[in-house]
């Protein structure tokens, strides 16, 4: 029976490695920060006849609206609740993005907040998306509902309640990422909100998650959730299709965690290949490009067949995140696209393409001081 047990569980996450792309399509591309009605447009005049597979969209739940005139992006990253309304439109907009998308064959996968809810000091009342009110300090976000009981407070060992040291993994996963109120993920009462969320969002037609801060999660509570997910709408995928999911783990090497706990629940994104790409193309360390013969696995990259690839993500792509300055983005619009062709020529992982927006750079002793600034919109 145990047996049973493990090649069940084993062929459930071969399953969520699958990203169902329509036959002849493969690329997904990453529209940070587009509103659903032009994601919904893009899918059909652009993106379908030119063969992309699938879009990773933003997290669109209810999210903290900060007091800040230019809404910086990463507040899409700290929710109040699974309300399906954000700065890039309403639950009706997303369901009719979700299904002119699919009409054309191009797949949705949402890019999912549930490693925590709102900073520590984000406040209390009404400034959220959706108009709910919370309280950060008292972590009450009714509109879940969460209390204080749902959060790691209690698990964290260290003085700050945040992350202090990366070498220990027990803080990684117990305690708050840059003071973000971090979920009790082993909690039934938890993983049930999380997993509604979740299906809500299949039911409705999407095809998989990008999984925000998956490093933040023990594999076995990521594993619990992802077990109790819907099967796909049969609408647009076969009978039986798992979700494809795709993790974010930041693993350049030097810590305890590492990617390769992850792979059995699905693909993860390989932070390793845009750094080493960047050091190719900017000719650093007297690399060339005949040296990529053995590209992928043979560089040190995780197999082929767990990996999501890109040459930068929204993170390094302001700086910070993974990758360091070697990350070639469109600032330098000659090498990005050369690095984007060469991925995309290249049979290795999942590729995924990064489509931004620009925002005014202030440099000031090598760092970008405008490097929080939020899409041209005032929501």
């Amino acid at each position: 029976m145990k047996w049973f047990i493990l090649v069940a569980l084993f062929g459930l996450g071969l399953a969520q490695h699958n990203p169902h792309t329509r036959h002849g399509r493969t690329s997904i591309v990453h529209l940070f920060e587009w509103r659903w009605a032009d994601i919904a447009a893009e899918c059909e005049r652009f993106l379908a006849p030119n063969g992309f597979g699938g879009v990773q969209i933003s997290p669109p739940n209810e999210h903290i609206v900060l007091n800040n005139p230019w809404r910086p992006w990463w507040q899409r990253y700290q929710p109040i609740s699974y309300n399906l309304c954000s700065r890039s439109g309403s639950e009706d907009e997303l369901r009719d993005m979700i299904t002119r998308c699919n009409n054309v064959g191009v797949n949705i996968y949402v890019d999912a907040v549930i490693n925590h809810m709102c900073g520590a000091g984000g406040g209390e009342g009404t400034h959220s998306s959706c108009g709910s009110w919370f309280s950060a300090g008292r972590k009450d976000f009714p509109s879940v509902p969460y209390s204080h009981l749902d959060f790691n407070d209690n698990k964290c060992k260290t003085g700050s309640g945040n992350i202090e040291n990366y070498g220990d993994a027990n803080q990684v996963r117990d305690c708050r990422l840059v003071s973000l109120l971090d979920l009790a993920l082993e909690k039934e009462y938890v993983r049930g909100k999380v997993v509604d969320f979740m299906n809500k969002l299949i039911d409705m037609g999407v095809a998989g998650f990008r999984v925000d801060a998956c490093k933040h999660m023990w594999p076995g509570d990521l594993s619990a959730v992802y077990g109790r997910l819907h099967n796909l709408n049969t609408k647009w995928f076969s009978g039986g299709s798992r979700p494809f999911i795709f993790q974010e783990v930041i693993d350049l090497g030097g810590e305890p965690i590492s990617s390769r706990e992850y792979f059995h629940l699905g693909r993860v994104t390989e932070f390793k290949y845009g750094a080493k790409l960047g050091t190719v193309f900017r000719k650093w360390n007297n690399e060339k490009l005949h040296y990529t013969k053995s590209w992928g696995e043979g560089w040190g990259f995780m197999p082929n067949g767990n990996a999501l690839v890109f040459v930068d993500n929204h993170d390094n792509q302001r700086g910070h995140g993974a990758g360091g300055a070697s990350i070639v983005t469109f600032w330098d619009s000659r090498l990005h696209k050369m690095a984007v062709a060469y991925m995309l020529a290249h049979p290795y992982g999942v590729t995924r393409v990064m489509s931004s927006f620009r925002w005014n750079r202030h440099i000031v002793n090598g760092k970008d001081q405008n490097d929080w600034m939020g899409p041209p919109s005032q929501r």
